[in-house]
């Protein structure tokens, strides 16, 4: 295998962290690019191959070679290339590693031939850094050569006195890539794993008339450990606020915190006008997560006293939706699933229509309450709404996270071209 070729169009990542790992595997499986450069910015081991160990297998995935080939016996060829460049043969498909650089801006991204950049390290954030400042940031991949760079989480602008830069957008594969516009869009965000599965979960609601008069709404993801987290109890940073991550993940559940309503109000912006409250709650297992999405809707009333939205009503837009317009994002399962049947699986969301449930009440105001607001009524005001509880699973790595960052990845790649 030959170094970097001209003409040829590598993909780059920054960091071997869960996703940027993952998004190596991905490669592996799709090879929508002719090859990855992965940047770690450090050495590895006491030699070139101990890398292959670390790509290899994976705890929760298990060896790469099942990943690919399942159980079939067939085996995957690893091959290093050049080792003073770290160029190795995966299953045929190039992969470089660079070892030198830990600012963006120093990689040297055009020479390794690569035009699109996935920043998974999370600590570039911030679309409004300066090139200059500090350890870096995230647009200065842009100023080491890559055309476009894409981070593997929401963006988060430190300074509140600062807007959106017009070059920065941020995206969930399947609801509002289509905004992206290549002449001016270079700093994207793939936003997160939870907001990936409850945009799609909500976007069908959103769409339909019966369930589009939304008066509340609420989430709560049943996550997954992530790298965040502390094996063992921590004694806390200076500065730290969340002191609950510093507790052992191997032996509590944990009340946390989720950006995932923040970064909806910049997916689906009518989100704004409703208001979303957000949690989540950490437990001890390595992929794989649950929303519970909590709706409250004006509903209406038939002929016969009974309330329009019902837990079929809900089921059957959801059975629509994965059927046509959301076909292989989200999923309609009847089956009572476990978070293990749910490793690996390619969708956004999975719904739990067994546990969907709705429950319909009145808000009564009485002729007294109404006339406070200029409203003339003989008789208290019986007005019907409808609480809605359904459940989405995630695999908040490999299957819908990078899956749909990678879908997100070849839109933008597309446009170069």
């Amino acid at each position: 295998m030959e170094p970097v070729v001209k003409g040829k169009n590598y993909l780059g990542i920054n960091s071997l962290g869960r996703i940027g790992k993952l998004m190596v595997w991905n490669q592996l499986v799709n090879r929508n690019f002719d090859g990855v450069v992965v940047n770690l910015g450090r050495e590895v081991g006491k030699k070139p191959e101990d890398m292959i160990c670390a790509l290899e297998s994976d705890t929760t995935y298990g060896r790469l070679e099942h990943f690919l080939y399942g159980h079939t016996g067939k085996k995957i060829t690893f091959k290093l290339v050049d080792a003073e460049n770290f160029v190795f043969d995966i299953d045929g498909m190039y992969v470089k590693i660079l070892t030198k650089e830990r600012n963006p801006k120093n990689i040297p991204w055009a020479k390794e031939g690569v035009q699109i950049v996935v920043d998974c390290t999370g600590q570039f954030l911030d679309p409004t850094t300066d090139v200059d400042s500090g350890r870096g940031s995230l647009r200065g991949h842009l100023m080491g050569g890559a055309k476009k760079v894409v981070a593997s989480a929401p963006f988060k602008i430190k300074d509140s006195s600062k807007k959106m830069p017009d070059d920065s957008l941020m995206m969930v594969y399947g609801i509002n890539h289509m905004n992206f516009d290549p002449l001016k869009h270079h700093v994207v965000s793939a936003a997160s794993c939870t907001t990936t599965g409850l945009a799609h979960m909500i976007k069908p609601l959103l769409e339909n008339s019966a369930t589009s008069k939304i008066l509340t709404a609420s989430m709560s993801t049943v996550h997954a450990a992530t790298n965040t987290q502390s094996v063992l109890d921590t004694i806390p940073s200076m500065g730290t606020s969340d002191l609950r991550k510093t507790r052992s993940v191997l032996n509590n559940i944990i009340l946390s915190t989720t950006g995932a309503a923040k970064a909806l109000d910049s997916i689906i912006p009518e989100i704004q006008e409703i208001g979303f409250m957000a949690d989540s709650v950490r437990i001890p297992t390595s992929t794989v997560s649950l929303i519970t999405l909590n709706l409250t809707f004006y509903s209406e009333i038939d002929a016969k006293g009974n309330p329009t939205i019902n837990r079929n009503v809900i089921n059957n837009i959801y059975k629509d939706a994965a059927a046509g317009a959301q076909r292989d994002m989200v999923v309609f399962s009847e089956r009572q699933n476990v978070s293990s049947d749910l490793i690996g699986y390619k969708a956004a969301a999975v719904i739990e229509g067994h546990e969907t449930h709705t429950r319909t009440g009145f808000i009564k105001l009485p002729v007294e309450s109404l006339a406070k607001y200029g409203v003339q009524a003989n008789s208290e005001i019986n007005i019907p709404v409808t609480h809605l509880k359904v459940f989405g699973w995630y695999d908040n790595e490999y299957g819908s996270y990078v899956n749909f960052l990678t879908k997100l990845v070849c839109h933008v790649n597309a446009s170069l071209r």
